[in-house]
């Protein structure tokens, strides 16, 4: 009972700041003192995709699936080699990888972009390593408490049956990290979907994610409508992903 209750306050949490932004999604008059819209439409959909939301929810989706696809196994490696003892020094090595945490976002883009113009990296995959890199505290600190709890007696039994060390890797490794390393994908996933800061900078205002299009909406006048279509258009794609990766460790605790 007392689960249920704690999921049920959870999802409203979640759920509760969504209603006025689909109300003024869909409104096309609200004034005060009207609790509700007094005109409903859908010129806040047709103003914000006429505005590009469409190609720049594309781009933020590559960008956050490029940035979980690097940062994931990186931080699992990290994480095992930190738990193992397979590194001198794990605390100075951890305090390095965690670095990006403490590091001020705007003062670090500034920096490195004049580095990687100098350098002539291309303004893309700048961000994407940029990205991977403030992304990699939150995956190494997910599997480096996952590792910690494994119990590798597991993977020592299937080398004495002898299995392979990919085997080992496939059949046992995977399987019994499998929840971790979906919720370490989903926070890089978020890092690099809702990055504002270095795409901006970064990207030189050439590569238009969502996160860039609701600010540039958000500084104008009189587009209500629009700046919440986008805001939830932001918002929901996460929404549905951490669903996602609840429902992995819910099957994975069966």
């Amino acid at each position: 009972m007392a689960s249920r209750l704690g999921r049920a306050t959870l999802a409203l949490w979640l759920v509760l700041p969504l209603v006025p932004l689909l109300l003024w999604a869909f409104a096309e008059r609200w004034s005060a003192p009207a609790l509700l819209p007094q005109a409903w439409g859908a010129t806040g959909l047709r103003e914000a995709w006429a505005q590009g939301a469409g190609a720049a929810s594309v781009r933020s989706t590559a960008l956050g699936l490029a940035v979980a696809v690097l940062a994931t196994p990186l931080g699992a490696l990290a994480g095992r080699a930190l738990t193992t003892r397979g590194v001198p020094a794990p605390g100075a090595v951890l305090a390095v990888l965690l670095s990006p945490l403490v590091l001020p976002p705007f003062a670090v883009a500034l920096g490195l972009d004049v580095l990687l113009l100098r350098l002539r990296v291309p303004s893309e995959l700048g961000v994407v390593v940029l990205l991977t890199v403030a992304a990699i505290p939150y995956t190494t600190i997910v599997m480096r408490a996952a590792h910690a709890a494994h119990d590798r007696h597991y993977e020592e039994e299937a080398r004495v049956l002898g299995a392979t060390a990919w085997q080992t890797v496939r059949a046992v490794q995977l399987p019994m990290l499998a929840p971790a390393l979906a919720g370490a994908a989903f926070l890089a996933f978020l890092v690099g979907w809702s990055d504002y800061v270095v795409t901006l900078l970064v990207g030189g205002g050439r590569l238009v994610t969502l996160p860039v299009l609701i600010a540039s909406a958000a500084s104008a006048t009189g587009n209500d409508a629009q700046v919440a279509v986008l805001a939830l258009g932001s918002v929901l794609p996460p929404l549905v992903l951490l669903l996602l990766v609840g429902s992995i460790g819910r099957r994975s605790r069966r």
